[in-house]
Formats: C-alpha cells, structure tokens, sequence
C-alpha cells in the first residue's frame, strides 16, 4: 500500500565545492548542492523521485533508521527529509511524454489547415478509446 509520506534521515557532508547528499537507507538517493537550502530541495527532489520508483516498480520500501542510530563523522550533518507522496505522485504522472507517430501527409495538410492540436486531439482521442473519464 502506497503511504502519503516518508521520513528518511539524509547525511549532508559538507566540502569545499560543496555538499554531497546520500541516504543511509536509500543508498541509490544521491544529489549534490551548494548551498544547505539547495541541499535540503534537492534531498527532497530525489527522494521523492527514487520512492517513486520504487513504488512504481513495486519494490519494498525499507524502514527507516531512527534518527539516534544515524552515525555522522565531523563533516556531516544528519538531517530529515520528508516527502509528501501526492504532489510528487501528480507531479511525475502528469509530465508530458514525447510520443512520435507516424499519419499521412494528406491527413497532416489537412490538420495543420485547421489548426488542430495534434497532442490535444490525440489524447481526447485515445481517452475515448480506452474508455478513460479521468486519470487513474
């Protein structure tokens, strides 16, 4: 079952050309930042981005570490990350895919003479076909 939101302790280890983010749970949940805010947004950005994956590719989600069990060295930081699992959820599933498709060119004249959105028309279209009233 999909959960609303995660909680997963990030480490922050501060460099000279910047801050490194892993997560101890997460070993795939990695980014980079400048700064300690950039760092924060771009922890919450691929954390969202790999739970999403993982949700999507229905894999175990692990448990996270209690936050007193998170062991930093002397240029780390341990901070908690939080994400709200329906924005990131509506944000992912409503991004526009690039799809090429192949149509006569005497329909193609005819069309761009009427000025019809190719993209518009084709997904009314193929919500019509699949019987689809509104996004599952």
């Amino acid at each position: 079952m999909k959960k609303n939101s995660y909680e997963f302790t990030s480490i922050f280890q501060y460099a000279e050309d910047g801050i490194n983010i892993t997560f101890p749970d997460i070993p795939s949940a990695i980014s980079y930042a400048q700064s300690t805010e950039e760092a924060i947004k771009n922890a919450e950005e691929v954390l969202g981005l790999i739970l999403y994956d993982m949700e999507s590719d229905k894999k175990e989600i692990p448990k996270a570490t209690p936050f007193e069990n998170i062991k930093t060295k002397e240029d780390e930081k341990a901070i908690i990350i939080r994400v709200w699992m329906p924005l990131v959820r509506n944000e992912l599933d409503e991004q526009a895919v690039k799809k090429t498709l192949t149509i006569p060119q005497w329909l193609n004249k005819l069309a761009e003479a009427e000025n019809v959105n190719f993209s518009k028309l084709l997904q009314s279209a193929l919500k019509d076909y699949l019987k689809v009233k509104r996004r599952i």
